[in-house]
């Protein structure tokens, strides 16, 4: 009997100890798209032989490892301060996790959040339970990056590409594994647009505040995500850095309004923030005090000029450069 493709299901759960497999439960399924899983990967080590005759020699297979990759869509969870269902990859991809609960009075909307940043050390780590139709890859101690993709019209997503230690596959009945994951607590996504999305400045500060039209921004964290495995220590997906970037399309405007080839010249930087979602329980902010211009080129659509800008994200200034870790925030409330 053939397996079926549509027949998958994926869970994700924060370890206690470093590469040690948690178990996960259906509350612990995370919901995406675009599910891409490696489940063996390796450097491969040709013996090279020299013989008397054509032919390869045999590969052995050395720093065993798997890959997955997928998008989340980017939403809340129906009530400010919950947890979404992605908080613990987002910690797996080198970021703090703050739940600031509700000081507000009685009859105020709450202010409850919670808070992701970038963080430089005590990295989280997941394990991932992928079940194809029957057949089941834990992949654990997984670490990975993420990119945050919005374009108007469309819903906002973050892309995880993760990997982790190798596990070898089992046989695991699919309906155990997927038996009480319910999807209904996850609040539904609202698309990227006017309505929706608000707040948008970009190279604001205090004397001018610069809200131009945006078409679409991408930023990656840009975690630097290593495989390592030596003799007497442990195997480790390792980040050791990272450099946040990203890219955004607005409408072209005056150099009265905002000369930004200007603040690329002076390497000027500017904040960079947005709010995605209006009610309660399902908004995300996106905050960065320091984006730094690297270009700006024009491009058209629909024959309106537009501007095309890569930028890096810095460490804010108020931090003195010692703290560091403030490139960005994303808080979901």
């Amino acid at each position: 009997m053939p397996l079926f493709a549509t027949k998958k299901a994926i869970l994700a759960k924060t370890e206690t100890t470093y590469g040690n497999a948690v178990a996960t439960d259906p509350a612990d399924a995370i919901l995406v798209s675009s599910l891409e899983l490696q489940p063996f990967e390796g450097d491969a080590v040709d013996r090279n032989l020299v013989k008397p005759y054509f032919g390869a020699s045999d590969i052995i297979v050395a720093n065993a490892r798997t890959r997955v990759s997928f998008s989340v869509e980017l939403a809340g969870t129906g009530t400010p301060g919950g947890v979404p269902h992605y908080g613990a990859l987002l910690r797996a991809c080198a970021m703090s996790q703050t739940i600031v609960t509700n000081t507000a009075g009685a009859g105020s909307p709450s202010n409850a959040k919670v808070i992701y940043a970038p963080v430089s050390e005590g990295f989280s780590s997941v394990t991932i339970r992928c079940n194809y139709d029957g057949v089941q890859h834990t992949i654990r101690g997984c670490r990975g990056n993420v990119r945050l993709q919005c374009q108007v019209g469309q819903i906002p997503m973050l892309m995880f590409e993760m990997q982790g230690i190798y596990v070898p596959a089992t046989d695991s009945s699919y309906g155990d594994f997927t038996a009480g994951v319910n999807y209904s607590g996850i609040v539904g996504p609202v698309v990227f647009n006017n309505t929706n999305t608000t707040g948008f400045r970009f190279h604001s500060n205090a004397g001018l505040q610069v809200a131009p039209d945006l078409s679409s921004i991408e930023i990656d964290v840009g975690n630097t995500v290593f495989y390592r495995e030596l003799v007497g220590n442990v195997k480790e997906v390792l980040i050791t850095n990272r450099r946040t970037t990203g890219n955004l399309v607005i409408d072209a405007v005056t150099m009265a309004t905002k000369d930004y080839f200007a603040a690329a010249a002076a390497n000027d930087t500017g904040i960079l923030t947005f709010t995605h979602g209006t009610t309660a329980g399902n908004r995300a902010k996106f905050t960065a005090n320091r984006s730094n211009i690297s270009s700006v080129g024009y491009q058209e659509s629909d024959n309106v000029l537009q501007y095309a800008i890569p930028f890096t994200l810095l460490p804010d200034a108020a931090a003195g450069y010692t703290t560091g870790d403030r490139e960005f925030t994303l808080e979901v409330f």
